[in-house]
């Protein structure tokens, strides 16, 4: 399957946004964007095409999507009724991996996409190893027993604190049982803070 191998740091560099925590420390420290160096020459002037393709790449980088796959959810969410962004942002937090990573068993999106993909937990009862399906209220997403045993979760809460403030009102976790609930759905104030979704529709609507 295509994936994107590229540096999350240098990612991150480029977008001038974390997507990652280990992304911090590097930002505060290094805030050229890859291939520039700080303080020297002139700024460039930024068109409003550059403004909404780098709004664009940076929201697909944080949820971890490719283009094409990016593209198409987009194209569906301009088809739903409302604002298009709003419905792009709530599409993104249904995601599977995303709602590993906001319940805590990760610390970043990338982490809980690795998980899912190897098939440590279940939907609903069935073992799933796809991170793009979109879960709907009353959804239940548990760790598989046989994924109990393994070190990662016997050490979850040094590899993984607990953050409730991390956990969002529309999912219900139990951290002791491995267990998340959908209770609601997302709301626009549920996403990432710093993304301009209007420019994203913007960029797909020229």
């Amino acid at each position: 399957m295509a994936r994107d191998t590229a540096s999350i740091v240098k990612q991150s560099r480029r977008e001038g946004y974390a997507l990652h925590p280990k992304a911090h420390k590097y930002l505060a420290k290094r805030t050229a964007k890859p291939g520039e160096k700080a303080g020297r020459g002139r700024r460039p002037t930024t068109s409003q095409y550059s403004l909404q393709l780098r709004e664009k790449q940076k929201v697909r980088r944080l949820y971890g999507l490719l283009e094409r796959q990016f593209e198409k959810l987009m194209n569906e969410a301009m088809k739903r009724q409302g604002e298009s962004g709003a419905v792009l942002l709530q599409y993104l937090e249904q995601r599977m991996d995303n709602i590993v990573y906001r319940s805590g068993f990760s610390v970043s999106r990338q982490g809980s996409r690795q998980l899912v993909n190897h098939g440590h937990f279940e939907l609903n009862g069935k073992r799933v190893d796809v991170p793009s399906i979109r879960l709907k209220i009353g959804d239940e997403v548990v760790l598989r027993d046989g994924s109990k045993k393994r070190e990662y979760f016997t050490r979850i809460d040094d590899l993984s604190p607990a953050n409730p403030d991390l956990v969002p009102e529309w999912l219900t976790v139990d951290r002791k049982k491995f267990k998340v609930t959908v209770k609601g759905l997302p709301t626009r104030e549920n996403a990432e803070t710093g993304i301009n979704e209007q420019l994203i529709v913007e960029f797909y609507s020229r």
